[in-house]
């Protein structure tokens, strides 16, 4: 959740919302023109992933991932249940 005080331009984050930092995992499927997929973690555990949430270099980028390409990520939890945030690709 973000609070933003309407007297001034500070936005506080509600870090509860983050599950856990920097989680390691491989892509098991992302399509490319529906624009999300799935990551495994090592304990065999499945996360969305939306095309929005992948880091890149360049804006210019595509945001797109391959099937078994390693990744890191973070956690939040959403009304349609846990995500993956911040897709960074650990080889690029």
């Amino acid at each position: 959740n973000i609070y933003i005080d309407g007297k001034s331009t500070l936005a506080i984050i509600d870090i509860q919302d983050v599950k856990e930092v920097l989680m390691k995992g491989i892509v098991k499927w992302f399509n490319k023109n529906k624009g999300y997929g799935f990551i495994l973690t090592e304990d065999n555990k499945e996360y969305f992933v939306h095309w929005k949430s992948i880091v890149t270099n360049s804006p210019r980028e595509l945001k797109v991932l391959e099937q078994d390409e390693e990744v890191t990520f973070d956690l939040i939890e959403t009304e349609k249940g846990i995500q993956a945030i911040n897709i960074i690709r650990t080889q690029p």
